[in-house]
């Protein structure tokens, strides 16, 4: 036994040694359990793993007086065996409620049953995870004012202040942990893309205004291939988030390609330059402490299945591609990734 121990340990710090340090990759647990090879590469160059599914409404709450944290503690006990952190995601989103919530009509059960899964949830997970996205994608797509806010259950029943009440729900159940709101779509260069930044903004002044205890914005940075990242607007927009007291970290990066030249090289290229673009500008004041894509490798991206390429190429919007080789996107992430300790 102690020999098996020793080498376990020897094995662990030789993985540690190359690990991206800040460096995370979102994960299922059923791509995990059945791909070694998956397990391999988030060991090689990860330092932390985000849950895909396992901590969204359908898994946690199959129906209104269940919790079930099997799958989540499966994905933790991983983390922590193998010297990774883990991020909780999501606690409020307007997509993917389990069908049982269709029954919330009026705002005191709105309230009650929000209230009662952050709660619930979040004190479970006390002292276990670093951070939690709070209120995940509250921005239309759109927004025609700063202050529009996107359609759901929530607003619908609760108002805007849903989002307040959920940021302070989950502060008194753990008030450690670092809480996030989550937002994709600000990064590029266009009017669509602008709005959302402006509205994003008007929500994180809102929050603070009310003393709201938000503590990091997180950009998902699921980028377009084909549009260039917006380096001046980013740029200012994330330094007067961090001028307001707030983190900025990325959570769930990955390049959408399908409209890319079919060349893998060139399209190699023109991914690690977007990259590199939207970090740059990021970190441009001060070094990221938290880069997450949104997979790993090829082979196991949310891209490749909702916006596939009309070529019939395969995708490639990850840092490995489907066979776990490293391309240019993660030289970048290691350009950027804080020195490995």
């Amino acid at each position: 036994m102690a020999a098996a121990g020793a080498a376990c340990s020897t094995s662990l710090a030789a993985e540690a040694q190359g690990r991206r340090a800040g460096y995370g990759a979102a994960v299922t647990l059923a791509d995990l359990q059945a791909d070694t090879r998956l397990r391999t590469a988030v060991l090689q160059y990860c330092t932390q793993i985000t849950p895909v599914y396992e901590l969204k409404w359908p898994t946690v709450r199959p129906d209104a007086h269940t919790f079930a944290f099997e799958k989540a503690d499966a994905l933790l006990d991983f983390a922590r065996q193998n010297g990774l952190t883990m991020r909780g995601h999501n606690l409020v989103w307007y997509a993917d409620l389990p069908d049982w919530t269709k029954q919330i009509r009026d705002a005191p059960t709105a309230e009650r049953t929000l209230i009662d899964h952050i709660s619930t949830v979040v004190a479970y997970y006390r002292g276990k995870l670093t951070s939690w996205d709070v209120v995940n994608e509250a921005i239309p797509d759109f927004p025609r004012r700063p202050t529009d806010r996107r359609d759901s259950l929530w607003l619908s029943c609760l108002g805007p202040s849903y989002i307040e009440k959920a940021f302070r729900a989950a502060a008194a159940a753990a008030p450690d942990v670092q809480l996030t709101l989550n937002e994709y779509d600000i990064e590029s260069v266009g009017e669509r893309f602008a709005a959302k930044r402006a509205a994003l903004r008007n929500l994180v002044a809102e929050l603070l205004d009310a003393s709201a205890p938000i503590h990091a914005v997180g950009l998902q940075c699921h980028l377009h291939g084909e549009t260039e990242i917006d380096a001046e607007g980013l740029a200012k927009f994330v330094a007067e988030i961090r001028s307001w007291g707030l983190d900025v970290i990325v959570t769930e990066l990955d390049v959408d390609d399908r409209k890319l030249p079919a060349s893998t090289a060139e399209r190699d290229a023109i991914v690690a330059k977007r990259v590199n673009d939207v970090l740059a500008s990021i970190s441009s004041e001060i070094p990221l402490r938290s880069i997450v894509t949104w997979g790993i490798s090829d082979r196991y991206s949310w891209i490749s299945q909702m916006f596939p390429r009309s070529d019939r190429l395969p995708n490639r919007p990850l840092p490995l591609d489907a066979d776990f080789q490293p391309k240019p996107f993660m030289d970048t992430i290691t350009k950027f990734a804080r020195a490995s300790t």
